[in-house]
């Protein structure tokens, strides 16, 4: 069917929107008519591969929208649901035989290197040639064809699907790095750096948690006051201390530092710094897309007992995890609506564009 696309022909050219061709559903799959999707770091770092992804691609893996279709095989979802899309996994590797779906021996494979699960691509050309699948789904378009396993079913139908979207990585990210993965104890401390989508999810799960200290670090004032309204008890603005490490550090509860740390950013150097602000036995969590970094392991890491552990989509079962964060925002614990800003499918530049400017923490693109 012909549909309309966001591609990414060359590496850091802007979005395009043309029409494709996309490929009916096959076994176990959904055609979903896509309503949202949000925009993510994750796009931005393919489309000027710093992860690379075959080009030319139509990026976008944060999507949500209305199965139209179902193909063979598909027993969860049938037409007029709506439903989210998360990330891709082969769902027959040994991780994924145990639910950890997140550390699937395929994911990068899948979700990084321009095919589905079954080794191809939907997505064509108007003259025939091959476009790159992104994240098994490919949302920066009108439609797209997904697995049934990477679906999840929205339940709430008075929950706008332009909510929905971003919980597909970013916010579950954030949130899963928290809820799923570190488990703080209740009235433990938690220093999150960055204050951007995934940051800010983190920090309103630590609320959640219970942590009794939840310091939010960045260098934009505005966001830093929003981090204060949505859980962070303490902010240290990077720019306006010499000594970030210890700046953290004199505001920390034991003052000596935090119980556990987020890393947000993806830069090596702010991972190194967010090492620091653990005291004795606390744990790093980096979750961003980061290049080298070269640090002292005894005196930074192994010296303190501390632990600095990569997370993966938050370490969430998109279709247990979702649901319980729709519901946390539905009770009004998870307010992420205060982070979004909409915009117009045809405005996917722009979009782009007032996220570098600061101008949104989260975009949001309607495709109707």
């Amino acid at each position: 069917m012909r549909i309309k696309a966001a591609v990414t022909h060359s590496t850091g050219a802007p979005f395009v929107i043309e029409e494709v061709e996309l490929d009916e559903p096959k076994m176990g799959e959904i055609l979903v008519r896509i309503t949202a999707s949000g925009i993510c770091h994750t796009d931005e770092a393919v489309q000027h591969q710093f992860i690379p992804t075959p080009l030319p691609a139509v990026l976008g893996h944060e999507g949500a929208g209305i199965v139209e279709k179902v193909g063979p095989g598909v027993t969860e979802f049938k037409p007029g649901d709506r439903v989210g899309i998360s990330y891709g996994f082969c769902n027959t590797c040994c991780n994924c035989r145990k639910s950890r779906y997140f550390v699937c021996k395929s994911l990068n494979k899948i979700n990084f290197g321009g095919i589905q699960p079954d080794g191809t691509t939907r997505l064509h050309t108007v003259d025939g040639k091959d476009l790159s699948t992104f994240f098994g789904q490919s949302s920066f378009a009108t439609y797209a064809v997904v697995n049934q396993n990477h679906a999840v079913k929205v339940e709430y139908n008075d929950v706008d699907l332009a909510i929905v979207a971003p919980m597909g990585c970013g916010i579950q990210t954030g949130a899963g790095a928290v809820l799923n993965r570190l488990r703080p104890e209740f009235g433990s401390s938690i220093a999150v750096y960055g204050c951007g989508t995934v940051g800010m999810s983190a920090i309103m799960a630590a609320k959640i948690a219970g942590c009794q200290q939840i310091i939010a670090v960045g260098g934009n004032e505005k966001s830093l006051e929003l981090a204060k309204e949505l859980g962070a008890t303490d902010t240290v603005n990077r720019k306006k201390v010499d000594d970030l490490v210890a700046a953290v550090k004199k505001v920390s509860l034991s003052g000596d530092g935090v119980n556990y740390s987020i890393d947000t950013t993806g830069v090596g150097d702010c991972v190194r710094q967010s090492l620091g602000f653990l005291d004795f036995d606390g744990t790093c969590v980096v979750v961003g897309a980061t290049g080298d970094i070269t640090f002292n392991v005894q005196n930074e890491l192994m010296g303190d007992g501390k632990s600095l552990v990569g997370v993966i989509e938050g370490d969430s079962i998109p279709k247990d995890f979702l649901p319980k964060l729709l519901t946390y925002y539905k009770n009004g614990l998870f307010p992420i609506d205060k982070l979004m800003k909409f915009y117009k499918f045809e405005e996917i530049n722009e979009a782009q564009a007032a996220s570098h400017r600061g101008e949104c923490i989260k975009a949001v693109l309607r495709m109707e």
